[in-house]
Parts: C-alpha cells; sequence; structure tokens
C-alpha cells in the first residue's frame, strides 16, 4: 500500500475510533497526566530546536493550553499517532514570560521507531498514558505529514482545531521537511505546495495568513495566495499554519546577489525589478486595509520607541554605548521642526522584508514571502500600521549584508543596489522613499540596532556588519 493510501486508511480509522469520544480528542490527550508524563523529554528536546525563541534561559515548567489527537494511536497497533499540543514554556526573565510563550508542537507517537526516523526521535515515554511509547518530531514522518495534508482536503473542526480552504487541494503529494527555516517549520507536498507551521504562536490571526489574502482579493500576483489554513479555536483563536503554492524552481534574492558579487556582476535591473515588486505590493496593501495619517503624537511615539530599543541594545552590546549619541540624534531628526509627520501615512507593511524573503522565478518574476514580521515582536505590534518606509528601509539594509559577506567588501555594489531599488520602488508607486531621508534614515538606524543585537546574541561572527552600518549611520549627514 502506498504512503498516501496508507494516510487515508488512517484518516478514517481516526475518525472511526473517535465516534466513543469527544470529537478531535480521547482519553490519551484529555487526561491531565499527559502534560507532565511528557515534561521529561520536552525539557530537554524543545530548548534544542531552531525555532526556540528562550535560548540561554533555563525551561522551570510547561503548562497545557490544548491537546488534540489528529491520529489516536490504536493500543493494538505499532502506530503512528500524531498528537496536536499548544504548550507554554515557562521561563524566567521579566514580565513577557509571565505566562509562557506558546509553542505548537506535533508529536508523533509509536511503539517502536522505524530506522529513517531515528533522528526525529525525543524520547520514549516513561509513565502516564503514553507509557512505553516513543515520542518522536511527527513532521520527520512521510505518513504523519502526508494526513496533514489529507485534513485540508476534508476541511472542517477536530477537537479545537479547524481547518480552511480556499480552493481543492489534490491528494496523494509526497511530503519533504524543509531544514532552511529558523522560526517555523515548513512542509513541501509534491513540488505543489508548502506548508508552513508557525511554532512560537499568538494570539489573533497571524499577519502571514491575514495579509496575502488581503492581497489577493486586490488581484496582486505578487504574493503566493492561500490555498489552506488551520487554527486552533480555543481558548482563543491561534493561526497555526497556511499551506500556499510551491514556487518551484524559484531562487531567493539573498543567494542570488551572493551569486552576483562572487560572479563580478551588477545586480542593478534586479535590485529596480525588486522595488516595482515591492511597491505594488504596498499598493495592493494600501488599497485593501486601512491607512491611517501619521499624527505628531504617533511619530513621537515612533521615535520614543526607537530610542528605547537603542538604549536597551547598547545596554546589552557594550560595542553600541559610543554611537548612542549619534544614533539618538538620526531618530530626534524625524521629529525635528518641519519634519513632524504631516502628510505620512501607515498602512500594512510587510514588516520583515530583505532579500531572503524574497523570490525570483525562471521568467525573472519576483514575488514576496513571509509576511509574519520579525517573530520576536508581539503581534499586535506586528498587525499595527506602519511607515511603509520601513520595508524599503530592511532592503536596502539587505544590500548591505550582502555586500559585506563578499570579500573583498564592495561599498559601490551596494549603493548601486540601493539607488536602483529605490528607483524602481518610485517608478511604481509615484513616491521616491528617498523625498523623507529623515524618516528612511531613522529606520534604517532602527533596523541596524536590531541587527546588533540579534548578531551579539546568536552569530557574533556576523556583528562587525552591522556595527560598520552603525559607525556609518552615527557619524554621517548622507
Amino acid at each position: 500500500m502506498s504512503e498516501a493510501a496508507s494516510t487515508r486508511v488512517a484518516l478514517a480509522k481516526s475518525t472511526t475510533q473517535r465516534k466513543t469520544t469527544r470529537r478531535g480528542t480521547t482519553s490519551t490527550a484529555g487526561t491531565t497526566a499527559l502534560l507532565p508524563s511528557l515534561a521529561p523529554l520536552l525539557h530537554e528536546w524543545l530548548p534544542r530546536q531552531r525555532w526556540f525563541a528562550g535560548k540561554g534561559q533555563p525551561v522551570t515548567g510547561f503548562s497545557l493550553v490544548s491537546a488534540t489527537e489528529i491520529l489516536p494511536l490504536d493500543n493494538a497497533a505499532a502506530g503512528p499517532g500524531l498528537l496536536h499540543l499548544l504548550v507554554r514554556a515557562h521561563q524566567p526573565g521579566g514580565p513577557a514570560q509571565t505566562h509562557g510563550d506558546c509553542y505548537q508542537l506535533l508529536l508523533g507517537v509509536r511503539t517502536a521507531l522505524p530506522p529513517h526516523l531515528a533522528p526525529a526521535r525525543i524520547g520514549q515515554v516513561a509513565d502516564g498514558p503514553l507509557a512505553g511509547r516513543t515520542l518522536y518530531e511527527g513532521l520527520h514522518d512521510p505518513r504523519v505529514a502526508g494526513l496533514l495534508l489529507e485534513r485540508f482536503r476534508n476541511p472542517g473542526s477536530l477537537g479545537t482545531l479547524r481547518f480552511d480552504r480556499t480552493a481543492p487541494v489534490p491528494p496523494g503529494l509526497a511530503p519533504r521537511l524543509l531544514d532552511t527555516e529558523q522560526s517555523n517549520s515548513s512542509l513541501v507536498y509534491g513540488d505543489a505546495y508548502i506548508l508552513k507551521i508557525f511554532r512560537r504562536v499568538f494570539p489573533g490571526t497571524n499577519p502571514d495568513l491575514e495579509l496575502p489574502l488581503a492581497l489577493s482579493r486586490e488581484g496582486c500576483g505578487r504574493v503566493p495566495s492561500p490555498v489552506a489554513w488551520f487554527e486552533a479555536t480555543a481558548p482563543e483563536p491561534l493561526t497555526l499554519g497556511v499551506l500556499q503554492p510551491f514556487l518551484r524552481g524559484a531562487q531567493d534574492g539573498w543567494q542570488l546577489a551572493l551569486a552576483a558579487l562572487g560572479a563580478g556582476r551588477c545586480f542593478v535591473p534586479e535590485a529596480r525589478a525588486l522595488g516595482r515588486a515591492t511597491a505594488e505590493v504596498h499598493t495592493a496593501l494600501a488599497a485593501a486595509l486601512p491607512t491611517p495619517a501619521i499624527a505628531h503624537d504617533r511619530t513621537r511615539s515612533l521615535v520614543a520607541g526607537m530610542t528605547h530599543r537603542l538604549e536597551a541594545a547598547a545596554q546589552a552590546v557594550p560595542a553600541l554605548a559610543p554611537y548612542v549619541p549619534g544614533l539618538r540624534a538620526v531618530f530626534d531628526a524625524v521629529t525635528a521642526p518641519g519634519h513632524s509627520g504631516r502628510g505620512w501615512a501607515a498602512q500594512r507593511i510587510h514588516g520583515d522584508l530583505h532579500l531572503g524573503q524574497t523570490l525570483r522565478g525562471d521568467d525573472g518574476f519576483w514575488s514576496l514571502i513571509d509576511f509574519e514580521g520579525e517573530p520576536a515582536k508581539p503581534l499586535p505590534e506586528r498587525r499595527s500600521p506602519q511607515p511603509p518606509v520601513r520595508d524599503v528601509a530592511g532592503m536596502l539594509r539587505s544590500f548591505d549584508y550582502a555586500a559585506r559577506s563578499h570579500r573583498p567588501w564592495n561599498p559601490e555594489w551596494a549603493a548601486r543596489c540601493r539607488d536602483a531599488f529605490c528607483e524602481g520602488y518610485a517608478g511604481a508607486s509615484g513616491a521616491d522613499p528617498r523625498a523623507e531621508p529623515e524618516l528612511l534614515r531613522a529606520h534604517e538606524t532602527d533596523k541596524a540596532v536590531y541587527e546588533v543585537l540579534y548578531e551579539a546574541r546568536h552569530r557574533p561572527d556576523w556583528l562587525p556588519v552591522p556595527m560598520a552600518a552603525i559607525h556609518r549611520l552615527a557619524t554621517t549627514t548622507g
């Protein structure tokens, strides 16, 4: 029997099994003994995952938000079972950890783990309702991953989970797990669809579902339109995953830029086309969603937030401290007389735009992806309207990153790309982002400060890249 056929049989079997229990759950998922029995394994496994946000702080405990048996494990069979958990991981570290970060776990359960799943092993459960069973990362299991696609083909509610779609989903697409993402997990089905599964989840609709749906309604073809998604409906709405078309053969902008640098090629045409694509997305978002004006009070609040992030970063990264006065002056220039924000508009934007969030097809057509925003920021902040120049600043920083990652450093390459991107943006939108230099410079500075903090914590060898930008932004006026 094929993997796809096995999945459909397992799906039908799990539906039959649930007839004697509350839909989508069984005694295994509902018992209070479940999480305590899994906690010793999760204490060891969870902090090692790339998408775990609380690195550097011990996990002091877990609390269960919800548990759903997507595929109950038959006691008479070897498995697999699929257990969906939303778990809060509690850590010391201030108000943000009062309730703990909420993580989505898709745990496979088997009586014995086949050799090909050995790398996904979490451990053997010692006690509780799953005593003696082996727990593993379910997304590595083709049978389990195929079951998720079947759910999209048969949408509806399953316990506290709900599956929705906008178009039919074909059966029998072989899944494979991508290993390139940091903050989420992605499955590709038959090179036709990609399912992004959000690991750290927040109450409300994730922008990576909300904004592509809005762009689809506007007819914007620069962003793959969601085909299906699933969410938790209780105890509060949470976006859990989004299925979109997979852009087969497309290459991401970061790799294309590095290849151009390595070959000594000009990247100006690509940068200009990418500027046009970004402007088209911004224009469609402005048409689809509200565009509130930035009043003077809002401008001051914006600058205050930038200043606060600068001061916090300087406390964490001493190398930043000597530049604080010059960087603060960059922010203060936004609220100087004549630059109070009159005439500026805010709108929904990408929120974390850089070359790695772009894809170019074989025909040269650019697409923008990953509208989740900066995962470290609270969801309400990521969903709030922002000046579109913030996305522009993110891309300008990305060109600088690419140039500085290549030896020898090629500042002229970065400068030409930055100008070409702004030219392309202006040509498509009618508004040149360089027309408000104080606002653009402030957002580029804010992004560089964020980069300094990130690199100091996660990639110290890369710290000189944003520090070079810090030096430029703090000591020059151009």
